[in-house]
């Protein structure tokens, strides 16, 4: 039962992502110039994908539990801007850090 209604709510985001993405394809068909109606995402959003992908690199290489790394990467990808913000003031990054990466050599 609570698969049905997880598979429910999934299919409806998934419908209401489809219905707004809906513009933009209309703007591109038409002849319109899509870096123009705004789906580009412009500088802030190339900035916001660096950090993403520095955070998730950050969080796979960290000593944390693989469920812990798994929850904090699906909060960053689904709340790019607040997920970054929260995980940088609330992760305790310095003691799950896993240092260099290089052990030496005895």
């Amino acid at each position: 039962m609570i698969q049905t209604i997880l598979f429910s709510l999934l299919a409806q985001l998934c419908f209401a992502g489809l219905g707004l993405a809906a513009p933009a394809a209309e703007a591109t068909t038409a002849g319109g110039n899509a870096w123009q109606y705004g789906t580009g995402g412009g500088i802030l959003g190339l900035i916001v994908l660096i950090l993403d992908i520095i955070f998730f690199v950050e969080i796979i290489k960290s000593n944390r539990p693989p469920s812990h790394k798994l929850l904090w990467s699906l909060f960053i990808f689904l709340f790019p801007i607040l997920g970054i913000i929260v995980y940088w003031l609330f992760s305790n990054r310095d003691s799950y850090n896993s240092g260099s990466g290089y052990e030496t050599l005895p």
